[in-house]
C-alpha cells in the first residue's frame, strides 16, 4: 500500500460494523478503506482454533446471533445462514430435597407448560410466561424495524409501540417491578431477569434501568426475541461480510493500526502504523468502530466518563462427551443445546450483584452456557466429530472488571474454579472430567475476564457494548441515525453507537446510511 492515499471514507476497525459498513458504501461507488489493528477481520465476532492439535473451530467471544436484521444479509448477499435451537432454555434446580429443573422447549408449548407444572406444581407461572413474553414480542414486532431508519423521537416510538403497559414496564419503570408483578416463583424471575444482566451490572431494581436497556435488546432480536446459532460459526459472518466488502472494492488492510485522526469537519487524515512503517489517508469521512475512548484517544481529547466497565466471563471449553445430569427426566443433549442457566434464582442474582459491588467475587457466581455443537457440527472437524466431542460456551454474570483490577490472574483462576462448582451441583460428574485435551495434554478450557477483553480486543474495561446501552430512540446529541459525533465527518459505526451492541451490523449500516445522506 502506498505512504499515502485518499479515499471517500477510512473505516477504523475491521470488526462485524466495520465491515458492514464497508459493504454498503463500496456498493453504493464509494472508495472505501479499511484499517484493522490486528492481522485478520472480524474483531470479536471470529471463530479460532484455541486448543493446539484439535480440529474444533469455536466462537471464541460472541457466540450466538438475534439482532442482525435479515435485511443486511440480503442486501449485501451473504452466505451466512443461522439455525433454531430447539431448546430454549433449561434451568437445574435442587427442590423439595430432590434435582429438577425447567425445560422451555422451543417447539412444544405442551411439553414447557408440563415443565413448568413439575417444578412449580401448578400452571399459573406458565400462563403468566405466555403473557410476559406475548407482551415482548409484541414490542419486539414494532420496535426491531426501527432500528435500521433514522432514530424515532421517544413519542414516536412510544405510539409505534402502542401499548402503555408495555411502554411503562420496559422503558420507565426498573423492570424488576414486572418481573415480581408476572411471578411468583423466584427461579422463574430469575430466568427472566438474566436477560437484562448479560454483560451489564445492574439489579432489578436499578434506578438507572440500564438493565431495562439490556433486557430490550434481548428481547427485540428478529421481532421475536430468538437467538440464533450462526452455522460454521461466528466467523463465518465476519468472513462472508470482509469478502462482499472485498468484492465490491473495499480496500482491508490488517495489521494496521490506527494511531491519530484529524479532521476539520469537512476533510480529514489518519495516521496508522504496520510493518512497513507509518502511513496516512486522507478521506472525506471516517468511521470508526472501535469503543468511543478509542476514538477519544485517537482524536486527542478527554475519554468518556464515567469509564465503561464490562461484567462478564468468558469460558471456552471442549468435552469428550457431555456430561450427566442430576436431574434424570432431562437429556444433556436437550439441556445443553438451550441456555442452561447456572445460580440465577432472583434471589441469587440480587446475591451475587450485592457481593460484587462490595469487592468480593460471587460466592455463587451466575452463567448460563450453550452447546454450539449440538446445533451445528460444523464446527467440529471429522475426527473430533466422530469421537463425540462437543462445545461448551459459558457466559458469567456479575463480575465486573474493578474485582480483577489487583491480580487479574488470581481472580480468574478464583472464579473460574467457583463458576464450575456451581454447574457440577447439577451434574452427575465434574465437568473437568469431561474436557478433552489438547495436543499438548493440557485441558481444553480458556476463561476471559473483563481485563482480557480489553488487552485482546480494547473493550473498554471489557464491556461488550463499548458504553452503557441507550434507548432505541432520540434524544440530546444523538444525531439523526445515533452514529453522529461533534465532528460532522466523524461517525461512530460500532457497539458504541446508538443502537449498538450485539452482533447486529445495524451500527455499521446506519453509519453508512448517514454517509450516503439516506
Amino acid at each position: 500500500m502506498p505512504h499515502s492515499d485518499a479515499y471517500d471514507v477510512v473505516i477504523v476497525g475491521g470488526g462485524h460494523n466495520g465491515l458492514v459498513a464497508a459493504a454498503y458504501l463500496a456498493r453504493a461507488g464509494r472508495s472505501v478503506l479499511v484499517l484493522e489493528r490486528l492481522g485478520h477481520t472480524g474483531g470479536a465476532a471470529v471463530s479460532t482454533r484455541p486448543y493446539p492439535g484439535v480440529d474444533a473451530r469455536l466462537s471464541r467471544y460472541s457466540y450466538l446471533v438475534s439482532l442482525l436484521p435479515r435485511r443486511i444479509v440480503d442486501d449485501l448477499g451473504l452466505r451466512f445462514a443461522v439455525r433454531k435451537r430447539a431448546v430454549s432454555s433449561y434451568t437445574p434446580e435442587f427442590r423439595g430435597g430432590r434435582h429438577t429443573g425447567l425445560l422451555v422447549d422451543a417447539g412444544s408449548s405442551a411439553r414447557t407448560r408440563a415443565a413448568f407444572a413439575r417444578l412449580t406444581g401448578s400452571e399459573r407461572e406458565y400462563e403468566s410466561w405466555q403473557r410476559f413474553y406475548g407482551m415482548t414480542q409484541r414490542v419486539a414486532e414494532r420496535v426491531f424495524p426501527t432500528l435500521i431508519e433514522p432514530l424515532p423521537t421517544r413519542e414516536e416510538l412510544r405510539t409505534r409501540i402502542g401499548d402503555d403497559a408495555a411502554w411503562q414496564a420496559l422503558f420507565e419503570r426498573p423492570l424488576g417491578e414486572a418481573v415480581e408483578a408476572a411471578f411468583d416463583d423466584d427461579l422463574i424471575r430469575g430466568v427472566v431477569l438474566t436477560d437484562a444482566l448479560i454483560g451489564t451490572f445492574a439489579r432489578a431494581h436499578d434506578p438507572s434501568l440500564r438493565q431495562n436497556r439490556c433486557f430490550l435488546y434481548h428481547v427485540i432480536g428478529g421481532g421475536t426475541g430468538d437467538w440464533d446459532v450462526p452455522v460454521g460459526g461466528m466467523g463465518a459472518l465476519t468472513d462472508a461480510l470482509a469478502d462482499a466488502a472485498r468484492a465490491a472494492g473495499a480496500r482491508i488492510a490488517t495489521g494496521r493500526e490506527v494511531t491519530a485522526i484529524a479532521t476539520d469537519g469537512t476533510s480529514a487524515e489518519v495516521r496508522y502504523e504496520g510493518e512497513a512503517g507509518e502511513g496516512t489517508a486522507a478521506a472525506r469521512y471516517v468511521l470508526v468502530g472501535a469503543a468511543p475512548r478509542e476514538l477519544a484517544r485517537l482524536l486527542g481529547e478527554e475519554p468518556p466518563a464515567p469509564p465503561a466497565e464490562g461484567a462478564q466471563l468468558k469460558v471456552n471449553m471442549l468435552l469428550r462427551r457431555l456430561p450427566a445430569l442430576r436431574d434424570r427426566e432431562v437429556d444433556p443433549r436437550e439441556a445443553f443445546s438451550g441456555t442452561f442457566h447456572i445460580a440465577e434464582g432472583y434471589g441469587a442474582l440480587e446475591d451475587a450483584y450485592r457481593q460484587a459491588a462490595a469487592g468480593e467475587l460471587p460466592h455463587r457466581p451466575p452463567s448460563e452456557i450453550y452447546c454450539h455443537s449440538l446445533t451445528d457440527p460444523s464446527i467440529l472437524g471429522p475426527e473430533p466429530a466422530r469421537e463425540g466431542y462437543q462445545t461448551l460456551t459459558l457466559f458469567g454474570l456479575h463480575t465486573p472488571a474493578r474485582l480483577f483490577t489487583e491480580d487479574n490472574d488470581a481472580a480468574r483462576t478464583a472464579l473460574l474454579r467457583a463458576t464450575l462448582a456451581e454447574l457440577d451441583a447439577h451434574l452427575a460428574e465434574p465437568i473437568t472430567d469431561c474436557l478433552a485435551h489438547d495436543a499438548d495434554g493440557r485441558p481444553c478450557i480458556e476463561a476471559k475476564t473483563p481485563l482480557d477483553l480489553d488487552a485482546e480486543l480494547r473493550l473498554p474495561g471489557g464491556n461488550i457494548f463499548h458504553r452503557d446501552l441507550s434507548f432505541p430512540y432520540a434524544q440530546e446529541g444523538t444525531g439523526r441515525w445515533g452514529v453522529e459525533t461533534r465532528h460532522a465527518n466523524v461517525l461512530l459505526c460500532g457497539a458504541g453507537a446508538v443502537r449498538g451492541g450485539g452482533v447486529s451490523g445495524i451500527p455499521g449500516h446506519n453509519a453508512a446510511m448517514a454517509v450516503l445522506g439516506r
